[in-house]
């Protein structure tokens, strides 16, 4: 396979032309294989993490997207051509097929009730809602205090006392007697939102129009969906409407518009422009871009065959589908005279990106300038619980001070929010700690189980524990450089991990144990998987994921203003998150919260918009604590090397580390299975099931595709009765974009694929299972960010050399805790990415915002 068509394949494409027409004439202005897109080089199609497919629109995209893939997203787990799959429907026996299938699926949804995904957009909804009315608020005038509350109006009124001579000054503002804060009773959740779907007439008059036009109709309930009231109406109006769907090209909404327009289709209309201007802005944003330069979206529109490219833009911009930005030019100098005006850029981008960027700026600096003030007594009771924290004082030092604080560091570093965690808690804080995957929450949550007891068994205050891993278990190992980078080796989170042999590593499928063997015994193997925390306990409910603590599935609720019954936030994993996560975290807090911030800015960026972490700590708007705390282990050196650019040679005498050296793709494939089915467990000692491939992509001769098939054939083999899947099978579920939930295939029914992931139970309506399940014996770096395994092989096949940086070497190889296979195709490129090809660059407004609303930014 070429490079090209493999990369086609890794973003899983929907062919051109399948189930809907090709492309209008005017093949002259599609670009061409020579690299014609790239005034859009990191905006290539890719797979949406929600199932849907954005695919390359010709060869010249297809050569950008093999590079941009794993920056852009592309490996978020998908459905393979969402456009063609939705024209065929399910393909396998007994599962129905077309519009039986699809009714089928959907009276086992509806008795379903709500799933997550919805869950989450609703309360996205209502969080934008909110943001809008904020906004709106501040546009209007401000009648003296009738907007303050709590302190702030007591205050105001404690002053107009002292004027009007009613109280004298000391009565008023005498200090009281400082009271322990009472325990916050749980409040109560939000309803589940009924499932809103299309009404079956919409849905219908929709269809009607798609097979006028001939697209699939089976695209009909998702168009009703996106398009909303009227769809039908809007379709025949304007044709290039249909580019709002995931999934489908400009070329197979040009084939749409012309059959139903005819003659009066051409590719001046100044409806494509328009919509061709969005389309391109959606591929930008699924590449990291909250905004694109307005030069380089006009360059994109021309090579898509728009005549006026400036006036395309100008349309998008009027109908309020684009917003449009002129920003300070960064490091330009200063103007020569006064009246000089300073140089600006102009950028555009879509409506969304830019009101999340703009909100979360907003809060942002709001719990920047507001961080508590008080008479020292507070700030007292925090000196007292930072002393003898060991590595963490510094950390909780710069909490007690500031109403936002970021946190860099590795696994071992986690220790250190832990520490804050357990210290907030004694203090009588209301906190919460909330990471990235469910994974990333059990292994937090028994490490703070740790923190707590390591410190009683040593004699020490409680959250003083060191992270283990050293060979004697009593700590981390010192007789190597120190690191701020992602950790690999066992143990860098209080949790150590033993030998070859497998005696101490968890069978829990993350080998986690602490010094008292919580969660690291064969016999608590399940604690992982059904919820619990260490030692079999429930699990901590102070430690959520971010989507569960946004939907309210987790966490501590809301209060009755809608924000989060917080005094104290730890987000972990916070390179993961994207501007719309982000802004809605931070719009849940309430005033005078606190927010920290940590995680390993060496690893992959978020799925979604932004660099949201990489901002912050250029914008350098809060404390910044590295932690100087280091990995352990052979793994613990191999990746902390090359954080810095440099891929060393360690000596590995447990094996923790090997190299197999493959010549093509077919043996890489065979390599692979043979050491999770048999060299792993024989000689490392840690089962097939604890055993994660990673691989750049989903497509090519070694991808995850044809990895998950080989690997299914020995591990798990049957006929694949439901979309592919049998029960025991491994999968990844994306519930929503950016979020890869492992699980297991438990059994299929008229309801549609029954899931077990980590211990939840879930259902997967039929129609979806091949938009959001594939399988999960190989992954991508994206998938599997945020989580660790016993062992780890990662496979670099040679026609995927362009897709290879830094960060994504740092990232594969970081999620080994024993040990890390590396099937080696790519000759001297590995080192090559390591030391010469850093992260691609995104194009967002976030440090600029905060800089213009906190003066120390600026």
């Amino acid at each position: 396979m070429t490079t090209e068509s493999a990369a086609a394949e890794e973003t899983g494409a929907a062919t051109p032309g399948a189930g809907v027409p090709a492309a209008p004439g005017a093949p002259a202005q599609e670009p061409t294989a020579d690299g014609a897109e790239t005034a859009l080089p990191d905006a290539p199609g890719v797979e949406h993490a929600d199932g849907s497919a954005s695919p390359p629109g010709a060869d010249g995209e297809a050569d950008a997207g093999s590079s941009a893939a794993d920056e852009a997203a592309a490996e978020e787990p998908a459905s393979d051509e969402a456009l063609d799959v939705d024209a065929a429907g399910p393909t396998t026996a007994g599962e129905g097929s077309g519009g039986a299938a699809a009714g089928e699926g959907a009276e086992g949804a509806e008795a379903s009730g709500p799933s997550e995904a919805e869950l989450e957009l609703a309360a996205q909804r209502e969080l934008r809602e909110r943001i809008e009315h904020r906004k709106a608020e501040k546009q209007g005038p401000v009648e003296s205090g009738t907007k303050l509350s709590g302190q702030a109006a007591d205050l105001l009124a404690a002053v107009r006392a002292v004027e009007s001579g009613a109280k004298p000054v000391a009565a008023v503002f005498r200090e009281p007697a400082p009271a322990p804060r009472p325990a916050a009773p749980e409040p109560a959740r939000p309803a589940s939102p009924d499932r809103v779907r299309p009404a079956s007439e919409t849905v219908a008059s929709v269809a009607a129009v798609l097979t006028e036009g001939g697209a699939p109709s089976t695209l009909a309930e998702q168009a009703a969906a996106v398009l909303g009231d009227g769809a039908d109406g809007q379709l025949r109006d304007d044709p290039w409407l249909l580019l709002r769907i995931a999934g489908v090209r400009p070329e197979q909404a040009d084939g749409f518009a012309r059959a139903l327009l005819g003659d009066a289709c051409g590719p001046d209309d100044e409806r494509r422009g328009r919509a061709v201007a969005v389309w391109l802005l959606e591929q930008a944003a699924l590449a990291g871009h909250t905004v694109l330069d307005a030069s380089a979206l006009q360059a994109a529109l021309g090579q898509r065959g728009v005549p006026d490219p400036d006036a395309a833009v100008q349309s998008a911009i009027a109908e309020g589908d684009v917003l449009v930005f002129q920003d300070a030019v960064e490091d330009a100098p200063a103007p020569a005279e006064d009246d000089e005006e300073r140089p600006v850029q102009v950028r555009v981008g879509l409506e969304r990106c830019a009101l999340a960027e703009e909100s979360l700026a907003d809060g942002l600096a709001r719990i920047v300038n507001s961080s508590a003030k008080d008479d020292g007594s507070e700030q007292a009771r925090w000196e007292s619980a930072a002393t003898s924290r060991g590595s963490a004082a510094e950390l909780l030092r710069a909490a007690a001070g500031h109403g936002l604080v970021l946190h860099t560091g590795g696994e071992a570093a986690r220790s250190e929010p832990a520490t804050l965690v357990a210290a907030a808690r004694e203090l009588g804080l209301r906190v919460c700690a909330a990471t990235h995957s469910a994974d990333g929450r059990d292994r937090f949550a028994r490490l703070l189980t740790a923190v707590g007891t390591e410190g009683e068994q040593n004699g020490t205050a409680p959250g003083t524990a060191q992270p283990e891993g050293a060979p004697d278990g009593t700590g981390a190992r010192t007789d190597r450089p120190e690191r701020a980078a992602d950790g690999t080796e066992a143990g860098g989170d209080g949790h150590g991990h033993g030998g070859p042999d497998g005696t101490r590593a968890g069978r829990d499928g993350h080998g986690h144990g602490g010094p008292d063997d919580t969660g690291a015994h064969p016999d608590r193997q399940g604690a992982q998987q059904h919820g619990t925390g260490a030692g079999g306990g429930e699990r901590d409910s102070a430690v959520v994921t971010v989507s569960g603590l946004l939907s309210g599935a987790e966490g501590p609720g809301r209060d009755a203003e809608g924000a989060l019954a917080l005094d104290l936030l730890v987000v972990l994993d916070a390179p993961q998150l994207d501007v719309e996560t982000a802004a809605m975290l931070v719009e849940s807090l309430p005033d005078g919260a606190r927010l920290v911030l940590s995680g390993d800015p060496a690893v992959l960026w978020s799925a979604g918009a932004g660099r949201v972490f990489a901002d912050l700590l250029a914008a350098r708007v809060c404390p910044q604590i590295v932690s100087r705390t280091p990995d352990p282990g052979p793994l613990g050196e191999l990746v902390s090397g090359i954080a810095i650019g440099e891929l060393n040679q360690v000596a590995a005498p447990d094996k923790e580390v090997v190299i197999v050296p493959v010549r093509d793709a077919g043996e890489a494939v065979h390599r692979t299975v043979q050491l999770v089915a048999d060299s792993v467990p024989r000689a490392i000692g840690i089962a097939a099931e604890h055993t994660q491939v990673i691989t750049p992509g989903h497509g090519g001769a070694a991808g995850t595709r044809a990895l998950n098939a080989a690997l299914k054939e020995r591990l798990n083999p049957g006929p694949g009765r439901f979309g592919g899947f049998d029960p025991g099978d491994r999968v990844v579920h994306t519930p929503a974009p950016g979020r890869a939930v492992p699980g297991r295939v438990v059994r299929a029914d008229a309801e549609g694929l029954h899931l077990d992931c980590a211990g939840t139970p879930v259902v997967v309506p039929k129609e979806r299972v091949e938009q959001s399940v594939r399988h999960g014996w190989a992954l991508t770096a994206h998938q599997a960010v945020g989580q660790r395994w016993p062992a780890v092989v990662v496979v670099l096949p040679g026609d995927e050399v362009r897709a290879l940086t830094r960060a994504w070497v740092y990232t594969a190889f970081g999620r080994a805790e024993r040990h890390l296979s590396v099937v080696h195709g790519v000759d001297q490129a590995l080192a090559r990415a390591v030391a010469e090809v850093p992260a691609k660059e995104r194009t967002t407004r976030l440090r600029a915002l905060l800089c213009a609303q906190v003066p120390s930014a600026a």
